[in-house]
């Protein structure tokens, strides 16, 4: 028994590693391109300006030990060893980390929160009990609503960073890759070369995009693998031909030294240091599509290695070539019967690192626009197999045309290197904070831990930080405007969303005025299915009595979706859907809240419909069982609410198990199981939510009635029940309406210039100018009915 217990652990170890060790090979094609060709640039750019190659060997020296403890103490010890466990279910990246902190304490901005949002599986909060330590930090944050706001901030300063390292990337990495023609040209010739060659190649990539990674990245991995071990091979052969005692400035002294004799200018060439950890935020950004074990083997046993090795060998050579201090770069370490394959592979590899940059910064616009803090545009998803991997027309073609004009307007590594620092050193001290808030808020640390994590990486970022900002007249400025513009975007939009999800709870109708609408005053029922979408979870939102009013007619089977985004990366599709009635049976009108995660897909809009027609009728035929068997663990007390006990229930649809035989076609799969829990919502919602107990089997309903399984003496309840399905049936046979809000904003009067330019001229011209709410749904323009709302804010 043991010997079969043994083998069986050993079989699961090495299939473990055996996964890990795939992933980690496909990792290097996503991950790693960015991180893998900063040697092509560092150097370069160190030794730009602020200090010169000398014949004592300081400088180089000195640089090198700065490169070896920079790659060493960031990316492997801080972000391998640390950051990559700050995950959230497995996702990485700033979102994640702002996720996590969200769901550890009340400081998200989002509005229509519930607290059955808690019951997500995904909403798991697996971490020991608080400390006294950690609770008065986290009832700190709380208390003051300014820390939210300033967290907010803080969170999408990091995030326009991203957005502009993915301008930066692509312009430095391939620049500095067709900058070896330098070598092989005259001065004249290379001049008018190297720009248009860096633009064809800029302009053949963003072309591809909307191709998609998966299609792209079939050679990605072999490419940058290729390099990893070619920089490595070069590095060995310059360590053992020109300096085989270049080992010797992997010592701390050497920075000491470099400092001691440089001062002013050594401090300033950090700036170009600091490039040599381009990328690495990539490492968590990209967690989630691969694993902790796969990104951390692959790092710690190929890349590191390969980098360490690649600068010693240029440091190796340069520390015997003190003639050519005037033209330092990395080709000039290459020996000239290898160099054109190099240049060829340099290439290659710069593109694979600006594709996963590129990728990158499509992601964290879907993330911003699904948290209401960037504007509506169209995202495409290029595979139904890999999650993720998405195309942004739009955004596409601005990031190339701003990557070719930074090419065409800088020309040279230097300003583009200052100004990639200078975005690198910022998403990283972001990191930092934000990490120092998940050890005390999420793991539960004494704070002197996260104190000690934020000093000491804060700090040697810090240094980096202050090198950069002395170059901001060296084109250190351009990320700068870049964040700056980025984030009146994504602010100015994110106030006007929550100032209208105010005016909406502010101005929403009682249930009762729509359970009293009927013929006596002049309303009409018409037939199809009125799918109402609004922010709110509960109420009756003022653009329906508004669409009433003008129109005195509504469907015969109506239904109030609201379509939310929870702190949370994912959310089973079994738990997406929260399903309630809205007065009595008899007047088919029903509350639907479809939830989404960060990172989740939307539907497209045929697949939504039947699906949230289906989950309907998931529901009748759920809420006529339980009227019949009723749980008093979950009866609703009316008088614990202030809204009608008319709009009492909502159900997760998705895992619910019906007893006894249904009288419908079902269609059944296992799916993950749900924990039976009761909640009352918050913020004036006033349901119920139920989840059905462990075990239960997803039916997804066709809505078509089962004539043979009806019995000869069928019970009222039985006949209602049927007459509810066949109503919906032919409601959506008839055909399904979408109504929309069209709104135009407007701040009231008495508000400060700053309100009326940020509302009135900001996000109304943002508004119109952007994907409307049909576009982003793909509702079909025969089937949209938009009613107009002044928000006066």
């Amino acid at each position: 028994m043991d010997l079969e217990y043994g083998k069986s652990l050993d079989t699961s170890k090495k299939d473990y590693w055996k996964t890990a060790l795939l992933l980690g090979y496909q990792s290097l094609g996503v991950v790693y391109g960015d991180l893998s060709t900063s040697p092509l640039y560092v150097y370069k750019s160190t030794f730009a300006e602020d200090i010169q190659h000398s014949e004592t060997n300081e400088e180089i020296y000195g640089v090198l030990s700065f490169v070896f403890w920079t790659l060493t103490l960031v990316p492997l010890l801080k972000y391998v060893f640390v950051v990559l466990r700050a995950d959230d279910n497995g996702e990485g990246g700033t979102f994640a980390l702002y996720s996590l902190i969200c769901r550890h304490a009340k400081v998200s901005l989002l509005p229509n929160r519930q607290v059955a949002d808690e019951a997500l599986s995904t909403y798991k909060l697996e971490r020991p009990p608080e400390k006294k330590s950690s609770s008065r930090v986290k009832m700190y944050l709380e208390k003051h609503k300014v820390l939210h706001t300033a967290l907010l901030i803080l969170v999408l300063i990091g995030n326009c960073m991203v957005i502009g390292d993915g301008v930066l990337t692509p312009a430095i990495s391939v620049f500095s890759a067709v900058s070896g023609l330098e070598l092989s040209m005259s001065k004249e010739h290379h001049q008018y070369a190297v720009i248009p060659i860096t633009c064809f190649i800029l302009v053949c990539l963003f072309a591809l995009q909307h191709y998609g990674t998966h299609r792209l990245g079939f050679f990605f991995a072999p490419i940058v693998l290729t390099w990893l071990l070619c920089i490595s091979a070069l590095g060995l052969y310059n360590i053992i031909h020109w300096n085989p005692h270049v080992y010797q400035a992997l010592s701390p002294y050497y920075m000491f030294k470099f400092l001691k004799k440089t001062r002013k200018g050594g401090w300033m060439s950090l700036g170009g240091i600091l490039l040599c950890i381009t990328g690495s935020e990539a490492m968590f950004a990209d967690l989630g599509h691969f694993s902790y074990a796969a990104i951390q083997t692959a790092f710690t046993f190929l890349v590191y290695p390969a980098l360490i090795l690649a600068y010693m060998g240029q440091a190796a050579y340069l520390s015997q070539h003190h003639h050519m201090s005037y033209q330092i770069s990395f080709y000039v370490s290459v020996p000239e019967s290898v160099r054109w394959p190099v240049l060829i592979v340099a290439i290659l590899a710069s593109v694979v690192g600006s594709q996963a940059i590129i990728s990158g910064t499509f992601s964290i616009i879907n993330q911003s626009q699904s948290l209401g803090c960037f504007p509506r545009v169209k995202v495409i998803h290029t595979s139904d197999k890999i999650h993720g991997q998405i195309y942004i027309p739009e955004i596409n073609w601005v990031l190339m045309i701003l990557c070719i004009a930074v090419t065409i307007g800088f020309r040279d590594t230097k300003h583009m290197g200052n100004a990639s620092g200078l975005a690198v050193m910022t998403v990283m001290l972001v990191t930092t904070c934000l990490t120092s808030l998940v050890i005390i808020l999420c793991w539960h640390k004494p704070p002197i831990v996260a104190l000690s994590f934020l000093l000491f990486f804060g700090s040697i970022e810090l240094l980096y930080f202050s090198a950069s900002l002395t170059k901001f007249r060296e084109g250190a400025w351009l990320p700068i405007l870049l964040a700056l513009f980025l984030m009146t975007i994504m602010f100015v939009w994110h106030y006007a969303t929550i100032k209208k999800y105010e005016f909406d709870l502010h101005n929403k109708v009682s249930l009762e005025w729509l359970l009293a609408l009927g013929p006596s005053l002049g309303i009409a029922r018409i037939p199809g299915i009125g799918l109402v979408f609004t922010d709110l979870t509960s109420g009756i939102p003022a653009n329906f009595s508004r669409f009433v009013t003008n129109l005195p007619a509504f469907h015969r089977v109506l239904v109030f979706v609201c379509v939310k985004s929870v702190p949370v990366p994912f959310v089973p599709p079994a738990e997406r859907y929260l399903v309630g009635r809205l007065g009595p049976a008899a007047h088919r009108s029903y509350r639907c809240i479809v939830r989404y995660g960060y990172r989740d897909v939307h539907q497209d809009v045929d697949s939504f419909e039947s699906e949230l027609v289906a989950r309907l009728a998931d529901f009748i035929c759920y809420d006529w069982h339980r009227s019949q068997h009723p749980n008093p663990c979950t009866e609703y007390d009316a008088s614990h609410s202030n809204e009608s006990s008319s709009e009492c229930r909502l159900a997760v649809i998705g895992t619910v198990a019906f007893f006894g035989t249904p009288a419908y076609e079902i269609e059944e799969s296992v799916q993950p199981e749900s924990v039976s829990v009761g909640f009352s919502t918050v913020e004036s919602v006033t349901d119920v939510i139920e989840m059905e107990p462990v075990g239960a089997v997803e039916r997804r309903v066709r809505v078509a009635i089962d004539n043979d399984s009806e019995s000869d003496v069928q019970t009222d309840m039985e006949v209602q029940l049927r007459e509810e399905l066949e109503d919906v049936l032919a409601a959506q046979e008839a055909g399904t309406a979408f109504i929309l809000g069209h709104s135009h904003v407007r701040a009231k009067q008495g508000s400060s210039v700053l309100k009326r330019l940020a509302i009135n001229f900001g996000y109304n011209f943002l508004r119109r100018n952007c994907r409307g709410p049909d576009v982003a749904l793909k509702v079909p323009p025969v089937s949209l009915i938009e009613v107009g709302m002044v928000y006066v804010v």
